[in-house]
């Protein structure tokens, strides 16, 4: 009998043990079984330039850590694999995996990405992020990026942006002609309309270019940024507001074949990675631009400029001219900017009711 009991409890043992070793076995082989990405990222940043380099890592971060391994992503600066502007072209050849940039930068592509970044007195950061996920904002961009053979995700925001570097006062619009000026996006468009000669440049040679007089004003991101490229070296007056960008977007941009490779959730993971690092960037932007604004006021002596009430208006008639004038031959285009406008004239009514009110009292009594 007790040889029957230990026969028994033998086979048992036996059987569990042998359940185990199967399903490690298969776990094993499921581990095995999943394949590893290695991704490269080039961007149109120097590297690890002041929250748009630096996002760029933290996104790159975000997804091989929440990927476990599975998805690595490198980053390279603009000129470590291709210069900044041909960033586009490398993903889209699937020469490189994934690229960060600004969504204006790739214009010449297909005109209507440039809608995506900025309009002319258009939305701001909050307003942006809200087009993008509740306003048909990523479908209509996932249609302008497809024609470049790109999946679009929104990767950042600069916030609100200052109105430029000037050498001389803007007192009126018949001070922009036969100014060159570096201004990307829609903004160069309007500045061209008022005979201003716009000049594409990145972001390194920028101060140089307005030391020799290549260039007689530029306007770059903000004052975080500003500061961190010496602009304050160059440019006499700092003005204000960004009246052409009052917010910019920054994109990812990713090989539609490659993306389409990925499974669903590795796709899930680059998707809240990008989420998560549009809010890192925007915070480290805002929190850089109040101790930036301090420093060049304080310490370089900067001289801050409001343009005048009558060159806003001027800027704001000649905008909406442009624009219209931009979408009557592109439906595309056409189809992002009404997208646009309506969202925004519809953030009219409620922010004059709440966030205008509120910061002229803040502004008006608290400071």
């Amino acid at each position: 009998m007790k040889n029957k009991i230990n026969r028994r409890r033998f086979l048992r043992n036996y059987g569990l043990a042998a359940s185990i070793f199967a399903l490690a076995a298969h776990k094993t082989k499921t581990v095995k079984a999943e394949k590893i990405f290695n991704w490269k990222m080039v961007t149109t940043w120097p590297k690890n330039f002041p929250g748009l380099g630096t996002g760029a890592e933290i996104f790159a971060k975000t997804i091989t850590e929440s990927s476990g391994g599975r998805l690595n992503v490198a980053v390279f600066g603009a000129g470590e694999i291709v210069p900044a502007f041909e960033a586009m072209d490398a993903v889209a050849s699937g020469a490189i995996e994934m690229g960060h940039g600004g969504p204006y930068y790739w214009k010449g592509k297909v005109a209507a990405a440039q809608y995506l970044s900025a309009i002319p007195f258009g939305l701001t950061p909050q307003e942006q992020n809200s087009w993008f996920e509740k306003g048909g904002g990523q479908e209509i961009a996932d249609k302008i990026y497809s024609k470049m053979g790109c999946k679009f995700f929104v990767c950042g925001n600069t916030g609100p942006q200052m109105g430029g570097w000037f050498n001389k006062e803007i007192k009126s619009l018949k001070d922009f002609k036969g100014l060159k000026m570096r201004i990307p996006g829609l903004g160069g468009e309007v500045i061209k309309s008022a005979g201003g000669t716009v000049v594409n440049l990145h972001g390194g040679e920028l101060l140089t270019s307005i030391q020799t007089g290549a260039i007689d004003a530029l306007e770059w991101v903000g004052p975080y940024n500003d500061l961190a490229f010496g602009m304050h070296k160059a440019g006499k007056y700092y003005y204000y507001p960004g009246w052409h960008e009052p917010g910019g977007v920054l994109d990812c941009f990713i090989n539609l074949e490659k993306w389409n490779s990925l499974p669903k959730d590795l796709q899930k993971i680059v998707e809240t990675s990008a989420i998560a690092t549009t809010q890192r960037i925007t915070n480290e932007m805002i929190a850089g631009n109040n101790q930036a604004l301090e420093i060049l006021i304080k310490e370089h002596k900067v001289k801050l400029k409001p343009f005048p009430d009558n060159v806003l208006k001027e800027l704001f008639v000649l905008s909406d001219k442009v624009m219209k004038k931009l979408i009557s031959s592109d439906p595309l285009s056409k189809e992002v900017y009404n997208s646009i406008i309506n969202f925004r004239n519809l953030s009219i009514k409620r922010s004059e009711v709440t966030e205008l009110k509120f910061l002229e009292a803040r502004s008006k009594f608290l400071i």
